[in-house]
């Protein structure tokens, strides 16, 4: 259990939670874990099947609670939505930001701001943990490129320029990416991005964590009472998540990237790993992709500091966090979209 902004993560997979007076009681095997008095609560986010009970659903519906139900896994699959629901109106607001190319520039710069400092620290790690192995000037100096387009990127009010920035910036980081690729490297290397259908096996790695992260993020955002397919830097398009695509943006590279790199770097895949179909592209086996699916659901559940709260919170939190601290900035609490800059 953990409580961030007034919110209670119950990410213990078999809890049932229960309301007593008033407070909100978790339980395992009938035992109690832990207590929080329902008054001090806005949300509570379960990563349980288990659920909770009737009387708290109702409790939560009736006083403005709001209660959301995601898998272990994070996929999301329910919300208690009672007669009065404040999310009508955080929801009005997202739209007519979206529909503002001012506002929505404001909320994105923020987005594309994480997104590239995360990658510049990115590259700086590999430089630190790997300086005998890598080409230390090259990555330098897309580290610099990244360093200097920071003060332009915070600067801009318009979309067209932000995006420009971002492509340029981005350019510079896969520009290296392959230079953070340490074993392997016959089978695993990185050219440029290649995708519907990936063309090499590690862009089948970098399609496939994306497509996870994009749902955690969906559903995060979902679970904060945001619509994740308007967004603000990604523009509406039939059956694209396009908020969940602009919360990808600044956790990418630290969240999906460096996973990558990890299971690539350790060899938890090999290249054995991979299917290359008659068309070219290139597909994970089943098996691979259970154990790439198993060290994700890992990963998540490694703690770090959240630069912004400054509490401790297991990587599979960082979304759900980034999807409140923006629906907060929606409905006035917050001045500015605190991305989420990793140290």
């Amino acid at each position: 259990m953990k409580r961030l902004l007034n919110t209670l993560y119950v990410t213990t997979e078999d809890a049932y939670l229960t309301k007593d007076g008033e407070n909100v009681v978790v339980q395992k095997e009938s035992t109690e874990l832990a207590r929080f008095p329902l008054h001090n609560l806005e949300s509570i986010v379960c990563f349980t099947y288990s659920g909770a009970s009737p009387s708290l659903m109702g409790y939560c519906a009736r006083n403005g609670i709001n209660m959301c139900f995601f898998s272990p896994g994070g996929r999301f699959l329910a919300r208690t939505v009672g007669e009065n629901n404040g999310n009508v109106f955080l929801r009005k607001k997202q739209y007519r930001v979206s529909e503002d190319e001012t506002e929505s520039c404001r909320i994105a710069r923020n987005m594309i701001l994480g997104k590239v400092y995360n990658s510049r620290w990115s590259v700086e790690r590999t430089i630190r943990d790997h300086s005998l192995r890598v080409n230390v000037g090259l990555l330098k100096s897309a580290s610099e490129h990244m360093y200097k387009s920071l003060p332009l990127i915070a600067a801009t009010d318009s979309l067209a320029q932000l995006r420009g920035l971002e492509g340029e910036a981005a350019a510079a980081y896969f520009g290296v990416f392959d230079e953070m690729i340490l074993n392997n490297k016959d089978a695993f290397y990185y050219k440029g991005r290649s995708r519907r259908p990936p063309m090499d096996n590690m862009n089948a790695l970098l399609s496939f964590t994306y497509a996870l992260l994009t749902n955690d993020c969906a559903a995060a955002l979902e679970g904060a009472g945001l619509d994740s397919y308007v967004g603000f830097l990604h523009r509406d398009r039939p059956g694209r998540a396009s908020l969940a695509l602009d919360l990808v943006e600044e956790l990418r590279p630290v969240m999906a990237d460096r996973f990558v790199l990890t299971v690539v770097n350790t060899q938890v895949v090999k290249p054995e790993d991979f299917i290359l179909r008659e068309n070219g592209g290139v597909l994970l086996t089943d098996d691979s992709r259970r154990r790439i699916l198993s060290a994700w659901q890992e990963r998540k559940k490694e703690v770090i500091m959240h630069p912004y709260l400054k509490e401790k919170v297991p990587w599979g939190l960082v979304p759900h966090v980034q999807a409140l601290l923006l629906a907060r900035h929606l409905r006035g609490d917050l001045e500015a979209y605190a991305p989420f800059f990793w140290k």
